[in-house]
């Protein structure tokens, strides 16, 4: 299988930034949002200082904005103009212009972006997935890190979800089989392909980055999977507050769509990362 290049898929991202936004609107789409944010929220830094944040890979800055809401000040980063045009659109729009910083450009040149200590916060969801050295995003985002108080928030596509999609909402079987160990799945919105993690193996990137894990959590445990007669929109909320019950209980979140480590630097962090 030939694996996907980072300017494969961020390819991908340019010219499908609507799709992506329109994908955000849907149930599964808000779930992933909502989750992420809401397990964010739980570790964040106290405010005794104006908190400076990165949204890494900001998509349309969903989660930015609501990081602005709450006063922090927020550097959204993506290599895509369109994806930059929906995050300036959706600041105008929530009166957070001012607390929100765009720049152009991707994660594969963090380090010659940004300089050291310079974040409180850092997010990095679903951007993993599509980097060539998902390590060297991971260091570059320690040392950006402002100091052990400081939080990197990290979601990526698990591999065990994908094992249980492909079997209980594609009912392929061989698919299922394939992705116990596949380091490569198959991206449905864009038609591409996606790495897949485990908890052990995105634990270790961490560790080899000086990242200290505080949590994990599971994204989108069963959500995926519940049958036509429960109203993904009408039983929004009650949905919503069972993945939040499911994704902090290990045993589910090992299962889940999504893995969500939050994690700080562990120690002093050197120019290679050790």
């Amino acid at each position: 299988m030939k694996e996907m290049t980072a300017n494969d898929d961020f390819e991908r991202f340019r010219t499908g930034a609507a799709k992506y936004a329109a994908y955000l609107e849907t149930p599964e789409g808000r779930l992933r949002l909502d989750l992420a944010f809401a397990n964010l929220q739980d570790f964040l830094p106290q405010a005794t200082r104006s908190l400076h944040a990165l949204d890494l890979g900001c998509g349309t800055g969903a989660i930015a904005v609501r990081l602005a809401r709450l006063g922090l000040h927020v550097t959204l980063l993506d290599a895509s103009v369109p994806m930059l045009d929906f995050a300036e659109r959706a600041g105008r729009e929530a009166g957070v212009t001012e607390r929100i910083a765009l720049k152009h450009g991707d994660a594969t040149q963090f380090a010659n972006l940004f300089h050291a200590e310079s974040f409180d916060v850092i997010l990095c969801h679903n951007i993993l997935e599509y980097v060539d050295d998902p390590c060297a995003v991971l260091c570059s985002a320690a040392r950006a890190l402002r100091d052990p108080s400081s939080i990197i928030s990290v979601l990526v596509r698990n591999q065990a979800g994908e094992v249980l999609k492909a079997a209980i909402q594609d009912g392929d079987l061989a698919a299922a089989e394939h992705n116990l160990t596949a380091e490569w799945g198959d991206e449905s919105l864009y038609g591409g392909r996606v790495r897949l993690f485990t908890a052990e193996s995105l634990q270790a990137m961490l560790l080899e980055s000086s990242l200290a894990v505080a949590a994990e959590r599971g994204v989108r445990v069963l959500s995926d999977y519940l049958p036509p007669r429960v109203s993904r929109n009408d039983e929004y909320e009650r949905i919503l507050e069972l993945e939040r019950k499911l994704g902090r209980r290990p045993e589910f979140a090992a299962v889940a769509r999504y893995t969500h480590f939050l994690a700080h630097r562990a120690g002093p962090v050197t120019k290679d990362g050790a």
